[in-house]
């Protein structure tokens, strides 16, 4: 077994283990706990072009004006939180893949100082872009 084929098995477990840890978590606080922290992070893709930094923020089932977007020095942090509908509190679980309650992420953005030019959403995702004051 060659070192990059062992380091790709290695990096497999650990993200399933983080993912398992993540689900976990989420089960138990839907079973009745409320969480003080955040219990997911949402994924981003973000996109520099001529110091206009664009994020976009998946979070499909999240009511965008229910979305709180703060820029602290270099890092922007987006928090909120994915309740889960009441309807599905019935029947069998088959799946549960997708994370609800309460969410924070923060992205460390490229030293500088920034302002927030645009917030839009589409098709469940936070769109927003940052404008570099430098």
């Amino acid at each position: 077994m060659t070192i990059n084929h062992q380091a790709g098995l290695w990096e497999a477990a650990v993200d399933a283990l983080e993912r398992a840890a993540r689900l976990h978590r989420q089960f138990f606080r839907l079973a009745g706990q409320r969480a003080k922290e955040p219990v997911w992070e949402p994924p981003i893709e973000l996109f520099e072009d001529h110091g206009r930094l664009s994020i976009v923020v998946a979070l499909p089932g999240v009511r965008p004006e229910l979305v709180q977007v703060s820029l602290e020095n270099d890092t922007l942090i987006v928090t909120a939180e994915r309740k889960l509908s009441s309807s599905f509190f019935k029947g069998t679980v088959h799946c549960f893949e997708i994370p609800y309650g309460r969410f924070e992420r923060q992205v460390r953005l490229p030293a500088g100082r920034y302002r927030l030019s645009r917030r839009d959403s589409e098709h469940g995702c936070l769109l927003l872009e940052i404008e570099t004051l430098d």
